[in-house]
């Protein structure tokens, strides 16, 4: 497994690089082959080392979950040569040891988006299937949840899965309930499929630092979520999470040699000299070392 320099690319909400000391370097508006990415992505320089920030639902929050142009901001993060996405979301908390403030760094995933989300690059006369039992990456995990846990404690949880619905709107609470019971997650949330599963396709590794805002509405005695109770907590815990990005960045290693780096090398099956010179094109960026 060869080894790979690291650039670290952030997607969540547009604050998030608003941190004393970051020193921006430029504005990446970029046009990519699967339409524009959410916003403009921030270029920024942090702890001696360069990283890139990409507000999800765009800058003043315009965006629905369903709306977010996943495949255009994962290869424009790929196209600025970013290897490892730190995944920065909102979600609602689904056990009892967790609480509103504390950040969950998520192992699993699982999917309950209704199809309305364009979900890899592959396809339009391109077949490839990329392994992806474990949907983040190891050596994300461990960085991430050591830079949350340097700044939190135990207020942090590792492990467990992330249960991703299609939204807008909450869960009823007949679902809530059977995603509690059934899957026995550790969070739920709107945003973080198809990213992930992009982020595997594109060959770079993705991990989640997920903060928890609410019980979503299974809990009995708490308050059902409300866009006012999320506000409010991420509003109250947003500078733990800047100094955990923070901390993220300045421990990242200078070089990484991740299976996930080379996910692809062996997904593609379909005959190269079948695959159209438009869909060629198109994916030039992400497999072309594999396309001959």
């Amino acid at each position: 497994m060869a080894e790979y320099p690291v650039k670290l690319g952030v997607i969540g909400g547009s604050g998030v690089y608003e941190m004393e000391g970051v020193e921006l370097v430029k504005q990446h508006d970029l046009e990519t082959p699967f339409g524009k990415p959410s916003d403009k992505i921030m270029e920024v320089r942090l702890e001696g080392k360069t990283a890139y920030f990409l507000p999800r639902h765009g800058k003043g929050h315009r965006l629905t979950p369903s709306e977010v142009n996943y495949r255009a901001n994962v290869y424009a993060l790929k196209s600025l040569g970013v290897t490892h996405v730190l995944a920065v979301s909102a979600v609602g908390i689904m056990q009892e040891d967790i609480h509103p403030g504390d950040m969950v760094v998520p192992d699993q995933m699982f999917d309950r988006t209704k199809g309305q989300r364009e979900a890899s690059f592959f396809g339009n006369g391109v077949v490839g299937h990329i392994e992806f039992a474990d949907p983040f990456d190891q050596e994300m995990l461990s960085l991430v949840a050591q830079a949350a846990k340097a700044k939190m404690g135990d207020k942090v949880h590792t492990g467990g899965a992330y249960v991703c619905i299609e939204g807008p709107q909450f869960s009823t609470r007949a679902e809530s309930r059977h995603y509690r019971e059934t899957l026995k997650p550790s969070v739920i949330g709107m945003t973080g499929l198809p990213e992930a599963k992009l982020v595997r396709e594109a060959e770079m590794c993705y991990g989640m630092l997920a903060l928890a805002t609410d019980y979503d509405c299974w809990k009995e005695g708490a308050d059902d979520v409300s866009v006012e109770a999320i506000l409010a907590i991420l509003k109250a815990n947003s500078e733990n999470a800047k100094a955990i990005v923070r901390q993220l960045i300045s421990k990242l290693p200078e070089v990484s040699s991740s299976p996930n780096l080379e996910a692809a090398k062996f997904a593609i099956i379909t005959s190269p000299d079948a695959i159209p010179a438009q869909r060629r094109e198109e994916l030039a960026l992400l497999y072309g070392k594999y396309l001959g």
